[in-house]
């Protein structure tokens, strides 16, 4: 049987995803948001997938400025990560939080994150609510090794070996 809305946000509750800060700057401004709805496509050439929630105020920003950063964060970044799910609702202030730079698109780049893979966006399509956006990576930078920040169950947390 069809699973009911609830049902399926309840279902996929129950699967850990790394969580992603994807941002973007250009001709539309800033806009930011916390996506556990990411993946790599290929490797040649690199190309990343995230998925964004098409009624999103943001969604409009993202496809005018053609560009996205993927920011893996770290285990340590739950309050940031809040800041980004809307505990902060003004754009700008919540740019306020982290130390920033840019790569090659201008999309902000967290320096505390694990790695940022700066892409435009090569193709987008619409699936339901969401839109699915299709970045090819023009620039990355990897920092410190580290733990991921997870979301697990509606929680932030961090993986531990056992």
């Amino acid at each position: 049987m069809k699973p009911s809305v609830d049902e399926f946000r309840e279902s996929m509750s129950r699967v850990c995803g790394a969580v992603n800060l994807i941002t973007t700057d250009g001709p539309s401004g800033r806009g930011g948001f916390v996506a556990t709805a990411m993946c790599s496509v290929t490797d040649d050439p690199p190309t990343l997938l995230v998925c964004m929630n098409s009624n999103s105020a943001q969604a409009q920003t993202f496809i005018d400025n053609g560009c996205f950063c993927v920011n893996v964060m770290r285990h340590d970044s739950a309050e940031l990560a809040s800041v980004f799910a809307g505990k902060v609702q003004e754009m700008e202030e919540r740019y306020t939080y982290g130390e920033w730079e840019t790569l090659n698109t201008g999309a902000p780049a967290l320096l505390s994150s694990l790695v940022s893979c700066d892409c435009k966006i090569a193709e987008l399509r619409r699936v339901g609510t969401h839109n699915i956006l299709i970045g090819h990576i023009v620039g990355q930078s990897l920092r410190e090794t580290g733990k991921s920040l997870l979301y697990f169950d509606r929680s932030f947390g961090r993986f531990e070996v056992a």
